[in-house]
Order: structure tokens, then sequence, then C-alpha cells
């Protein structure tokens, strides 16, 4: 952009320059012709100078040139920013920014104001003008006000000290160095500070200090980067000019991993765990995560995770659980042994430490592996115990999460049933955060896998409280929470309570909820309560609108959606007069048009689908007209014989119809279901052998007609 922009400055210049010459010979003629012609002119008295009426274009085009040149200056600076603004966006983050802008503090009089505020100012006297030696006293002066304190924050930015402090990281002085350090660390803590360290150019200083050989110099710098470096752009910052690496640097030294820490060490875990923090503020973006392994911070973080000092572990933890949203992260805490670590600090007095420990494993334990790591470890029993400080929310948060993903291994439901988990849990449905309340209805979702959890559930009242929390509008709770009831409706008892409450109404709402994650937990939550219900038929046929709702949505283009509303209209078709209104909103031709999937999921609830949609009029022959039949003949291929099943079972019910029949023969069925007629499963026996003996029928009644 910047050479096209010179181009046409050079093309407009050149342009100027030759109107300017050709002005000029315009206006030596029309010298030439004045002096001939002035006596006319003066008596005529009126009549402008051809030298001004000729000049007059080419300063036409100069102010051209100009405005054209402004506005692709303007152009290209916009375009500068745009990308600038594109390349942040880019950045993406596991979480918002921590930071939210602060209203800026006007001081409308003098008078107002405490005396620090004056005292910072007098002292600032002295370090902008002092020597070395004025300016370190001034500094320590400074460093004895409460820096915690907005007024002395503000009086700082205000008379311009900030600057200063900045300026003077970029001296040789060390003592300069610490001093203002110091200083920055403790009034970083304050938002818009924050931001003008990182305008001021603070941070690209900051990193170039960690090169230093002074120890006290990196602690305090890392510790000021940590403080600073709570929003996108500043972390951006740190990672582009080389921070990550030489942050990651200070947790390889002579004390990593030690459990107990000897004097001439002590410097060295201070500067580990400086770096820590500040690894941990870095961790938020998903490229500083990708700067960390690749510098090979795992391993480091994973060898301090073996001492014994909180001080040390709880950033190390942070960080870790920070970048455990991560795949990559996830297999290194499993593979480097990082599992037991966190376990053994859910038992340590620091709650902080605790949280993030729960926290890591809530991320971590969405694989198998890390699920029985935690078991095997002894860590089911910490977890559970920590369950009884509902006071803390955030650890609250932490340890149903972690509760929530081991709960999906069923040896791990087991111990939790021993600590009696899923009592503590009922108890903790009501008047708990969100956060909180998603990871609550996910863990017992999981546990109501089994018939003695659900019975649990109910006793425990804690089907109400589900059914109420079906009103609320967070999506992810509202999934988790459909689940739940879905798996307590398999229960009869349970499902009187859920239909006394209006439970299933409720349900069915969700399935106008735009988001298909919702929609789909909600059609499988749907499936057992009709499944369940005393009079299915008549609850299904009194929500309004409820049967259209459910064909619409045969019209998705989300696999699991369709696979739930498949699922659903298996159960809604067993009733004759249901199917019927199925049948008149079109479920026919949508199923017919699913036929094709390769998804083995959506073929089984598909072909359960057709197969009880058989039973009504002349749906089979509609199947057939709506080329359903050849696609299912191609499901017996599957792999899967929930998915052999119920294609046999369609596939049986459609034979009734002698068209279908020979459709099926055309490619091949009878081949294909001889095979599954030796099936264990009785069902697909069954159902291989009608559809053949259907076949078999037609053909020997051709052949009868045929040959009498």
């Amino acid at each position: 952009f910047s050479s096209m922009y010179i181009y046409i400055l050079f093309f407009f210049y050149k342009k100027k320059h030759i109107t300017g010459k050709a002005a000029r010979k315009d206006a030596e003629k029309a010298r030439r012709r004045s002096s001939t012609m002035s006596a006319k002119i003066k008596k005529k008295g009126y009549g402008i100078s051809s030298k001004s009426a000729k000049i007059q274009p080419a300063s036409k085009r100069y102010g051209l040139l100009i405005l054209l040149s402004s506005f692709f200056l303007i152009y290209f600076q916009y375009l500068h920013k745009m990308s600038a603004m594109l390349d942040d966006v880019s950045e993406s983050s596991s979480g918002t920014e921590e930071d939210e802008e602060q209203p800026v503090r006007h001081h409308e009089g003098g008078t107002d104001l405490p005396s620090e505020y004056w005292e910072i100012q007098k002292l600032a006297k002295y370090l902008k003008g002092g020597n070395p030696t004025a300016t370190v006293i001034a500094l320590c002066s400074m460093k004895d006000f409460n820096l915690a304190q907005e007024t002395c924050q503000m009086a700082i930015r205000d008379i311009g000290c900030l600057e200063v402090l900045i300026n003077l990281l970029d001296t040789e002085e060390i003592k300069c160095q610490i001093g203002s350090l110091k200083i920055l660390k403790e009034i970083s803590q304050n938002t818009l500070i924050r931001h003008a360290i990182a305008d001021l150019g603070g941070l690209e200083i900051m990193v170039k200090i960690l090169d230093s050989p002074d120890r006290e110099l990196k602690c305090l710098t890392a510790e000021t980067i940590a403080n600073v470096a709570r929003f996108k752009r500043a972390q951006k910052t740190i990672r582009q000019h080389g921070g990550i690496k030489k942050l990651v640097g200070l947790l390889d030294c002579d004390a990593v991993g030690s459990t107990s820490v000897i004097p001439y060490q002590a410097k060295d875990s201070e500067m580990a765990r400086c770096g820590a923090l500040a690894l941990w503020s870095c961790s938020k973006t998903t490229k500083n995560k990708a700067a960390i392994h690749k510098a090979g911070g795992i391993p480091l973080l994973a060898r301090w995770l073996k001492c014994s000092h909180a001080n040390i572990l709880t950033p190390v933890v942070g960080t870790l659980q920070e970048c455990a949203s991560t795949p990559s992260y996830r297999l290194a805490i499993k593979t480097e042994g990082m599992v037991e670590y966190l376990v053994k600090n859910l038992r340590s007095e620091h709650v902080e430490l605790q949280m993030h420990c729960a926290s890591a494993i809530f991320k971590c334990a969405e694989d198998k592996e890390t699920r029985d790591l935690v078991r095997q470890h002894g860590g089911l029993q910490p977890l559970s115990v920590l369950l009884a400080n509902s006071e803390n929310k955030q650890l609250l948060a932490a340890v149903t999460g972690a509760i929530w993903k081991c709960a999906i291994s069923e040896e791990n439901v087991a111990i939790f049933r021993e600590y009696k988990v899923i009592e503590t849990l009922v108890g903790l449905l009501t008047d708990q955060p969100e956060e909180v309340l998603v990871n609550i209805a996910g863990a017992l979702g999981e546990c109501c896998q089994e018939t003695v959890n659900r019975s649990t559930i109910r006793r425990c009242e804690g089907i109400p409280h589900l059914v109420k929390l079906l009103t609320g509008t967070n999506q992810a709770l509202l999934v988790n929470v459909a689940k739940t009831l879905g798996a307590c409706a398999t229960d009869p008892e349970s499902m009187i309570i859920i239909d006394h409450l209006d439970g299933v109404c409720l349900l069915w709402s969700l399935l106008k909820n735009p988001n298909p994650d919702i929609q789909a937990s909600a059609a499988w939550a749907i499936c057992p309560c009709i499944d369940n219900a005393k009079d299915a038929g008549e609850m299904v046929r009194s929500f309004v609108g409820g049967l259209e709702l459910v064909v619409n949505l045969l019209k998705s283009k989300n696999k699991e959606v369709l696979a739930s509303i498949c699922g659903a209209i298996t159960n809604i078709a067993k009733d004759e007069e249901n199917l019927a209104i199925l049948t008149d909103h079109g479920v026919v031709p949508l199923l017919s048009k699913l036929a094709n999937t390769n998804n083995d999921k959506l073929r089984r609830h598909l072909a359960e689908a057709i197969s009880n949609c058989c039973m009504w009029g002349r749906n089979r022959v509609a199947f057939g007209e709506s080329n359903a039949v050849a696609p299912l003949v191609r499901y017996l291929r599957s792999n899967d014989p929930s998915v052999h099943r119920a294609t046999a079972q369609a596939l049986c019910q459609l034979s009734e119809d002698p068209n279908n029949c020979i459709t099926m023969h055309e490619n091949g069925v009878v081949k294909l279901l001889l095979p599954m007629i030796g099936s264990t499963d009785e069902t697909l026996q069954e159902a291989a052998a009608g559809c053949i003996a259907n076949i078999r029928r037609l053909a020997l009644a051709t052949e009868k007609a045929k040959y009498g």
C-alpha cells in the first residue's frame, strides 16, 4: 500500500510539473499578446490577465493533488488499524478479558485531595531532575507511601511520574531499576495504570530486563509483568518480544522440583515463583499457551509440581489448569505423571491451590485414562470432602466440575455412591451460581445412569429442583438438566413426579430453543418420558402444535438433533392417532430424505422411526415411492449391530409392499440378511427371517402367476 501511495504522489507530481511548464509557456505568449493589446484593454477597462487565467487550472490540479494525497494517507492509516484489529481478533483466549476499564477519576478542586497526593508531587521533582543518588532516595520515599491506595496511584499517573519510572527501567543503574520496579509492581494492580504502562512501552523494556544477571531485578520484573499482563494486548506484546521464552527460563534453576529449599536455593525458588506468576497471567491466550509449550515449559512445570511450597505450587498449578484447555497440555498432564501431584494437592490446606487442582482435573478428566488415574491415586475421596465447602463458590465450581467429569466412568460413580456424593449434590441444587448448577446437573446426569442412583435422587427430592431449573436461560444448564431428567424418566416412579410437575411440557418447549444442543438433549429426554408415561398418547396430543414442531425439526442440519428427533418419533408413533397426525404433517418424505446418511447413530434411530411409521395407512408404499428402501439396504453393511437390528425391522415392515420387495431384491438384501438369521440377537433373527420370507412369498406368487 505504501508503494502504491508513493507511486500516486509521483504521478500527480509529474503531471503537476508538466502542467506547470505548459502554464508558463502560455503565460509568456499571453504576455507578448498583452503588450500589443494593452492600449485596447486599458480603454475598455475590463478583463483578467491571461497569466492568472492560465495558471488557474494548474492551481486546481495542485489542490486536487493535495486532496487525493490526504485521502490516500487517511485510507492507508485506516487499513493499517483494521489489520491490527483483525490480528487482535485472531488472538483467541480461553476466557474473557479480566480487566474492565475503570472510570477515570476527575478531581474538580484541589481542596479535597489528601496530603499524600501533594507529597508525591513534591517527590516527583526530585525523581525527574535529580542525580542517581537523589533519584534512589526519592524512589525509597515514594515506596513508603501506601501505593495500594488509589489516590497515590493516580498521583503518580497524573503528574507524569509513570513515564519517569518506565524511563528509569531503561538505565544501567540497577538500584534505580529496582526502586522503579518496586513501585510499578504495587501500582500496576490498578487497571488504568496497567494499560498506561503497556501504552508507554514498559513491557518491552521489562522483557529486556529479564536477561539481566541480577536475580532480584528479574524477580521484580516478572512480578510486575504478572500484574500488567492481565489483558490481551499486553499478553501479545510479551510473546512478540520473546518474553515467554525468558519467563520459562526463570523456572529452570537448581532448586527445581525440590521438596525442601535450602538457603542458597531460596533465590532460585523465588525466581521460579515470579516466573510462574508471569506465565500464569500470560497463559490466557491460545498462542501464548503454544509458546509456553514450545519453550519447554511443560517439563519444568511438571518438576515444580513436586515441590511442597504452596506459594510456588499455586502459580504453577494455576498455569497448568489455564493451559489444560488445550489437548496437548491435557496429554502432557497425563503422560508426565502430573495427575498424582494434582490429587495430592487436593488435600492441601491452601484453598486457592485446592481450587486450581480441582479445575485442572475438571479439564483433563474428559479422558478415560486420566479419570482412572484420579481414582487410582485416591482423588475421589478429597473431591467428595471438598463439596462441604459450599461457601466458597469458586472452589465449589471447580470441585463439582471435577466430580462431573470423573463420574463419566462407572467405577468412579460406585465410589462416589459410597461417599454419599449424590445426596450432597442434590442438596446443593438450590441457591447456587449457574456455573455450579451446570456442573451439579452434569454430575447427576452421569450418576443417574444407574437405577440405584435414580432412586436416591427421587428420595432426596431432587426432581422438583431439576424441573424448576428447566425454566432458566443458561444453555449449558438446560442441556445438562434435560439429560438428567431424561435418565430419571426411565424410572416409572420418577416419571410420575416429572409429569405431575409439567416437566414433559417444559422439555417439549425446549424443542423451540434455537440451540441444537438443547434441542437434542430435550428430544432425548422426551423419549423415555413417552415410554413410561401412563397415557402417553393423550399426553403428547395435549401439547398444542407439539407434533408439528417435532416433524419440522427433521429439517435440521444437526445430526444429533436429527437422531434424537427420530428417537422421539419412534416412541410417538406407537400411538396410532399420533402416528396419523405425524403422517398428515409429512413425516414420511422428511424421514425418507435422511435415508442417505452415513452416520450410524442417525441410521439406527431413523430405521426405528421408519419401522414404526409403516404401521399407518399406505406409509409403506409412500416410503418406497420416496426412495427410502435402497439406502436402507446399505445400512446392513454397517459394523454396528444395533444398526443391523433396527434396519432389519424396518425392512421387514417395508417388505409388506410388493414393490419394496422388488427394490430390496435388486439391491442384494437377501445376501446381506441371510447371515443375520443366525445371529444371537433374537429380534434381529426374527426381522431378517420375516423380510426374506416376504420376498420369497412374492417370488413364489409371481412364479405361480407366470407359470400357473
